[in-house]
């Protein structure tokens, strides 16, 4: 299923009115990019009122115009306390100057860890859904997520061989998000190979050994950064000569939310087309 059909089916649940719980929360604020959009998600109806600055964002957001809608915050505690909120949820690397403020002034703080698998996200969906009280909405968005999985792993009979190559060099393997996102669009990683199951900095040289059939970078922000120059190396730019690349926006893949099943579909559209298949 496209993730199109995952939003349209949240939007559906708001508009039917799940209902909350009677001592559900009901001034909620994020203020961690990716409890920003899963909140958004499975939030109902006036439930969640502010979330990061960052989810207003197209460039890491993946809902930057329903963020739109809602009070930016910049996780400082004063600007928080002042909204009144009833709950705070935030991530496990918010800064913890500002989750300990919020903690002793009385306000529950629920923490989410990163999502590091596939698995991770549906996790994060049931604990959203229940610090939110809407365990159905959850409920509801992860059996569409799950068929969606089902589906893209089915389609599979031919993968090619792909890497992740990011500024400064960096890669990512099978044992990360982006890792599984990119199995599950039918890619096996050169990163598994070269040594790298979490992850790291590839040098170009393993990069060129390794003989990848694709190359999946993310897009670079504006102006100059030395990060990028690696990917303009005489290495990078004989590759990119010879193989299929692709340029993917990160904020697909950055958070663990239904939205990476837009980063598969795109993923496995450049495999269908090396491959020859169709959906």
């Amino acid at each position: 299923m496209q993730i199109s059909k995952i939003i349209n089916l949240a939007s559906a649940l708001t508009l039917v009115g799940a209902v909350a719980h009677a001592d559900a929360p009901s001034r909620v604020v994020s203020i961690n990019l990716c409890t920003d959009q899963l909140a958004m998600l499975i939030a109902d109806d006036d439930q969640l009122i502010s979330v990061s600055k960052l989810a207003a964002d197209p460039r890491s957001s993946a809902m930057a115009e329903q963020a739109a809608d809602l009070i930016p915050n910049s996780a400082l505690a004063e600007e928080i306390y002042l909204l009144d909120p009833d709950l705070i949820l935030a991530g496990t690397f918010s800064s913890r100057a500002t989750v300990s403020m919020l903690e002793r002034l009385g306000i529950p703080v629920i923490l989410f860890d990163p999502a590091y698998s596939l698995d991770d996200v549906r996790d994060r969906m049931i604990q959203m859904g229940d610090a939110l009280q809407q365990p159905d909405r959850a409920a509801e968005l992860i059996a569409e997520y799950d068929a969606s999985l089902a589906a893209y792993r089915a389609e599979i009979t031919e993968r090619p061989r792909a890497a992740l190559y990011y500024q400064n060099g960096y890669t990512s393997g099978d044992s990360t998000l982006a890792g599984q996102i990119l199995a599950t669009a039918g890619f096996d990683n050169i990163a598994e190979d070269a040594g790298y199951p979490y992850g790291g900095f590839m040098p170009l040289e393993l990069l060129a050994l390794n003989n990848p059939d694709a190359i999946i970078t993310g897009t670079p922000y504006p102006g100059a950064s030395r990060s990028d120059e690696i990917l303009d190396h005489p290495v990078v730019d004989h590759l990119r000569d010879r193989l299929p690349q692709a340029v993917f926006t990160d904020r697909d893949w950055v958070c663990g939310t239904p939205y990476v099943l837009r980063a598969i579909e795109d993923t496995a559209q450049l495999r269908r087309t090396m491959t020859g298949a169709t959906e």
